[in-house]
């Protein structure tokens, strides 16, 4: 435990230690408009209650195609305001569909407005390993920061059912493995793990395996996983600490950020999570 170094109240109580922003691990990705329809001004309140805790701003299913540029660009001055990255999510796959002159406008355009990161995901497409890492080089040429999503079920990514993703099967741990490490030396910026298979769709037993491989094979530093649901997030910190990278939904920030620093928790991990400085 540490003294409280940020912004805060009632900073007589000791926090377990969090490094100031911009951060390199402990990082919390938060979802853009999706799910929640949302803009700029319920943005800003976010980021006003609880940007020191926000890393990166991630939009989902290519929402940032259905709004005016000036408003995607807007989303994006506004999280660099705040000292957030904004970060693509895995739109590139529909690209992809229209050939290698689409995704350079879209990586043209993707600067433009704004992104920072280029998520590039392979949840519903088959990509060889040699073709995701031309992505990355491409992605790092363009000025972007590339950020692959792996995952261990195919199928991930969109709204599938439990009984669809079942019926496809699940990927080989290894090969993830192997695939990250190529994007890494590629030089990628960080993994996102998909949650598909490993704690999403998966009935009540957690792939609790395949998140350890990963971590051991890859580093926790040099991953990210989707963790959108408070009992998964709390499992991550639970069982690897509060340095583990995590993506969450916008309205979770405060929650997840309470139990990084110990002043709140469930039964299980109240008053336990301790990092000294």
């Amino acid at each position: 435990m540490t003294e409280n170094r940020h912004d805060v109240s009632f900073d007589l109580v000791p926090r377990a230690h969090r490094p100031a922003k911009p951060r390199t691990f402990g990082l919390t990705e938060v979802r853009g408009p999706y799910y929640s329809t949302y803009g700029t001004r319920h943005l800003a309140d976010v980021l006003d209650v609880a940007g020191q805790w926000v890393d990166g701003i991630k939009w989902a299913g290519g929402s940032f195609a259905l709004l005016p540029r000036e408003q995607v660009r807007a989303f994006s001055d506004l999280a660099h305001e705040h000292g957030a990255y904004v970060s693509s999510g895995g739109w590139i796959e529909t690209v992809l569909r229209y050939g290698p002159d689409a995704v350079d406008a879209y990586l043209k355009e993707a600067k433009e407005v704004g992104f920072d990161v280029i998520e590039i995901s392979t949840g519903f497409i088959t990509v060889p390993a040699s073709g995701l890492l031309r992505l990355v080089e491409k992605v790092t040429r363009a000025g972007l920061k590339a950020k692959p999503e792996l995952g261990v079920q195919f199928g991930s990514g969109g709204d599938s059912t439990e009984a669809e993703l079942a019926a496809e099967g699940k990927k080989d741990v290894g090969d993830l493995i192997a695939r990250a490490e190529a994007a890494l030396d590629a030089g990628a910026d960080i993994i996102m793990i998909e949650s598909e298979g490993i704690t999403e769709n998966v009935g009540a037993d957690w792939n609790t395996g395949a998140a350890a491989s990963i971590i051991n094979g890859v580093g926790l530093e040099n991953v990210m996983f989707e963790a959108a649901d408070p009992p998964v997030f709390e499992w991550y910190v639970k069982n690897y600490g509060n340095e583990v990278n995590l993506f969450v939904d916008h309205g979770q920030v405060l929650q997840l950020e309470g139990l990084r620093q110990n002043i709140w928790g469930n039964k299980s991990t109240w008053g336990r999570v301790i990092n000294p400085a």
